[in-house]
């Protein structure tokens, strides 16, 4: 495993995307075991896109554009009914923090959901996970799984310290009903932008 693999992993899991703002937002909502749930949701959704890369059936929606098509438009629904229901959601913001574990399961799968109905996310493993698979590689789907875990466990670890941060500004918004109303209104314009880029991918 190269520090170029290392270093680019991390610029990658760095960077805003739907898991990103979906974990912030439920830091700030809920909490930070609630942004763990999250963070644990949306790395689990890129599991089926990071195997459909090593077995090559992410080469089918690169291929095929009706099976592309019809994935992208679950993920741009998802993402605009995301939007609504952030923009149409006003309750007020539990200090408590409590959680049951079933609203624990139901963000992970939320968040799993996400990146289930994103078809960039199987292509973008196709295109970068090959990359630092060397080609005298005695098994290179073993070196592919390999990258893979290691990929999914920092996209985990830097989601939990984005929902930390966000948990951690938790009290200071709270305190601020207006605050969080413009919170939540830019949240719901994220995924509405997510949703309105995903649209236009080809």
């Amino acid at each position: 495993m190269s520090v170029e693999f290392l270093l680019t992993s991390v610029v990658v899991v760095l960077l805003p995307g739907t898991g990103v703002i979906y974990t912030l937002a439920i830091g700030l909502e809920r909490g930070f075991r609630a942004s763990i749930a999250a963070a644990l949701g949306c790395t689990l959704g890129s599991l089926p896109a990071a195997l459909a890369s090593i077995v090559g059936l992410a080469a089918l929606l690169h291929t095929s554009a009706l099976a592309f098509q019809v994935i992208k438009a679950l993920g741009v629904a998802y993402l605009f009914y995301m939007a609504w229901k952030t923009l149409r959601d006003d309750t007020a913001i539990d200090l408590s923090a409590s959680g049951e574990r079933s609203g624990y399961l139901r963000i992970a799968a939320t968040g799993a959901l996400l990146n289930v109905l994103n078809p960039k996310l199987s292509l973008f493993f196709l295109a970068f996970l090959p990359q630092f698979v060397s080609a005298t590689a005695a098994n290179a789907a073993a070196a592919l799984v390999g990258l893979a875990i290691v990929f999914m466990a920092m996209t985990f670890a830097v989601f939990v310290l984005y929902g930390g941060c966000a948990a951690y500004a938790r009290d200071y918004v709270i305190r601020r009903p207006r605050v969080v109303t413009w919170i939540r209104r830019c949240f719901a314009g994220t995924f509405g932008v997510l949703g309105a880029k995903l649209a236009v991918t080809t």
